[in-house]
């Protein structure tokens, strides 16, 4: 069993907040726990800083638990991501998670090399903080098992969820995100799918993910084939959104973080979120 509780089977992954004002994000933040939301899960993409935000959204809201999908490892120290999960965890008891991660690496070194190290940093300080890490590939998500809480991942298929619980075991926690697009018209779902997905299909830590996951280079490039794209984003009415994501918790994730994207920056997804929260969400 996980050590990773309380955050429900599905929650809201968005990038939204890195656009809105704080009172947007207060007021946006709040409704989605009125609702039932259980967890909030944020990246670090170079403009609002991890453990700043997620101080701020634990100290808006009561119950739902706020989660770095991921914090940055190159962003800052190891000395300095101890003291700020150790404080977050002190003031919001049970409610922050932190999630890290390496994104495209550094130069020099490995990614599993690099966050190897820093686990070894962070172990040095006494009552660490409980941590899942990004983790694709086989060695990772091993990392992830042996030196975490568990895995956090982003943008896979269905199958990879599968192998990936094969490697973390039955007691390791695995946190999937998945984006979604409320869009039925498949030329137009594709188009926007493609234009969320080309950073991912052009990058070189994705593309290796995306061969080991069995997709051909000629299906990963020119902005993705037709069954990489649908796999990576389910688009369509609701119904159909929520069978696909429960096509994750069935191949083995504790927990689906689920991004709607085709939201135009400094706009909310809210309207997006309270469907999905009927659909999703106990009653």
């Amino acid at each position: 069993m996980s050590t990773i509780g309380g955050l429900g089977r599905f929650g809201v992954y968005t990038f939204d907040f890195e656009h809105q004002p704080p009172a947007l994000m207060r007021d946006s933040v709040r409704e989605l726990e009125e609702r039932g939301w259980r967890a909030f899960w944020f990246p670090e993409v170079g403009g609002r800083e991890a453990f700043s935000q997620a101080g701020f959204l634990l100290a808006a809201t009561e119950r739902i638990h706020v989660v770095n999908g991921i914090a940055q490892i190159p962003a800052r120290s190891a000395r300095a991501t101890h003291g700020g999960a150790a404080l977050l965890a002190a003031a919001y008891p049970g409610r922050h998670l932190l999630g890290l991660g390496i994104s495209q690496g550094l130069p020099g070194t490995t990614p599993l090399a690099a966050t190897t190290g820093y686990l070894d940093e962070l172990d040095a300080f006494d009552a660490p903080v409980p941590r899942v890490l990004a983790a694709y590939g086989p060695k990772m998500l091993g990392l992830a098992r042996d030196r975490a809480a568990g895995a956090h991942t982003y943008h896979v298929n269905v199958a990879h969820t599968a192998q990936a619980r094969e490697i973390l075991g039955a007691d390791a926690f695995l946190g999937v995100e998945h984006p979604v697009l409320f869009e039925t018209d498949p030329a137009r779902a594709r188009a926007v799918a493609r234009e969320h997905l080309h950073r991912y299909l052009t990058t070189r830590f994705n593309v290796a993910k995306y061969r080991r996951l069995g997709y051909s280079a000629d299906e990963i490039a020119g902005g993705g084939s037709d069954r990489i794209i649908d796999d990576m984003v389910f688009w369509g009415d609701l119904d159909t959104i929520a069978k696909k994501l429960h096509g994750h918790v069935a191949a083995g994730a504790d927990h689906v973080a689920v991004q709607v994207i085709g939201v135009q920056p400094g706009e909310s997804a809210l309207p997006w979120w309270r469907e999905l929260g009927d659909a999703l969400l106990p009653g």
